[in-house]
């Protein structure tokens, strides 16, 4: 038999996605793009800040220390803002990640495999570069999980700056990417990074979480003031339990329902997410930037990171070692099963994105953090994360400019609206289309005396 259209355009790397993916991407990234402005002036001020006399007035802010001692809560500023405000990140991802498994792309075997498997070697070729690296230089091998992650929010902000429209379908394969790497992340962070655990503390922590449970998807109750107080305290018993405390927010994320039910226009998760998505893009990762990326960059302290294998490590894996990895899994995948590239693009646009992918600035200087004990170690990581993010968002740069008309052009399709009522002519054809398929089907079950359902 020989494969439709649709199923064809279903297997391409690139393809456009649905019109409904299509309207949840765009609100997505629309946010995500001014966030990464935001993201991307937040790092420019630390590093300013951390790079000036002012650089002792920083340290000071960074470090000092206030919360509630009795509670185990006695943090400083830098440790609220990665334990505590990237929590309200991982929520976001945490819903990002159901809703994709549920309702969205990933959903489909067939059409998740591609972007997974890129976006798997996406985290192991990176960490194979920064543990070849170090075995031959002698380096600490606890870091090898820094150059895996991709900051989906600081990529877009620098498409934003260098004003590249790239069409839908390259966006949801960067957005697949990047939830999948935050999957990576999580797994990552909960298994290896967790060096003690306080198993009544973490007991508490799981109760919460099935309280939480109970009072949404089974009670069924909307008030916030029921949920934010038992989320603080999932947060707090998490922290205490030695599992780095953002996972209590991937959970909640994921707890929530993501399907609507009779009489609601959007689920649960979509309405919050909508709520929460600008303060984790404004406020919640750019505050968190603004005390992690503060790392000295003068040519002295930058010579000595460049001996360290520690930060060559890093660099390597964010640089090569994304573009290899994620290049070469979606070669892979379009080589070996029934995916492949759209007719639209070309392989110079998925190094673009391979190399854009390589921007890991969030989650990377958060597992620094985690990874690295000793101080001096753990800038020259830091600015190797920087160094080797820059070099990744120039070369994508570059790439995508080259690319940019071609883009344009498809951009241009993708949004015209001839009538003026709001809504892209590409979307309403789409949705005609699916109509009258759908019409012509129940036709021809009914020709053959097939029953069929309401809810199929």
């Amino acid at each position: 038999m020989t494969p439709t259209r649709e199923h064809d355009e279903r297997n391409d790397v690139f393809a456009r996605p649905s019109v409904r993916e299509r309207r949840v991407l765009a609100d997505a990234l629309r946010t995500e793009t001014v966030g990464g402005m935001v993201l991307l002036a937040a790092a420019v001020v630390a590093l300013l800040w951390a790079n000036t006399p002012l650089n002792e007035l920083y340290d000071r802010v960074r470090d000092f220390h206030f919360g509630i001692p009795a509670l185990g809560l006695d943090l400083s500023v830098e440790h609220w803002a990665s334990d505590g405000l990237l929590t309200i990140f991982f929520f976001v991802a945490g819903i990002e990640l159901k809703r994709e498994l549920v309702v969205g792309e990933l959903r489909r075997p067939a059409a998740a495999a591609l972007p997974v498997v890129a976006a798997i070697c996406g985290m192991a070729v990176p960490a194979l570069f920064y543990v070849a690296v170090n075995a031959a230089g002698g380096g600490e091998m606890h870091g090898w999980a820094v150059p895996m992650a991709t900051d989906i929010a600081f990529a877009l902000g620098v498409l934003a700056v260098i004003g590249t429209n790239l069409p839908s379908g390259i966006r949801a394969f960067l957005l697949t990417l990047a939830i999948v790497d935050d999957l990576g992340a999580i797994i990552v962070i909960a298994i290896f990074y967790t060096s003690t655990l306080n198993m009544w503390a973490l007991a508490g922590a799981l109760a919460g979480l099935v309280v939480f449970y109970v009072l949404h998807q089974r009670l069924r109750l909307r008030g916030w003031y029921y949920y934010m107080p038992l989320a603080l305290a999932i947060w707090a018993l998490m922290y205490n339990s030695g599992v780095h405390a953002t996972i209590a927010g991937v959970a909640m994320g994921m707890l929530l329902r993501v399907t609507t039910r009779s009489g609601e226009k959007e689920s649960p998760a979509e309405r919050i997410e909508h709520l929460v998505r600008p303060v984790s893009a404004g406020v919640a990762v750019p505050l968190f930037a603004l005390f992690a990326a503060g790392v000295s960059v003068s040519g002295s302290a930058l010579s000595e990171a460049a001996r360290q294998p520690e930060a060559l490590g890093v660099v390597a894996g964010l640089y090569a070692g994304k573009l290899i990895g994620i290049f070469g899994g979606t070669y892979l995948a379009a080589r070996f099963t029934r995916a492949r590239l759209s007719s639209d693009l070309t392989w110079a646009d998925v190094a673009g994105v391979a190399m854009l992918a390589g921007i890991g600035f969030t989650v990377s200087l958060l597992v620094t953090e985690l990874a690295f004990t000793d101080p001096e170690t753990t800038e020259h990581v830091k600015a190797a994360v920087l160094i080797g993010s820059l070099l990744s968002a120039l070369t994508a740069c570059v790439i995508l400019k080259f690319r940019d008309a071609k883009y344009r052009r498809m951009w241009e399709e993708e949004t015209l609206d001839e009538d003026g009522d709001g809504i892209p002519d590409l979307d309403q054809r789409e949705e005609a289309e699916l109509a009258a398929r759908a019409a012509r089907e129940a036709a021809a079950a009914k020709g053959d005396g097939t029953w069929v359902s309401r809810d199929r």
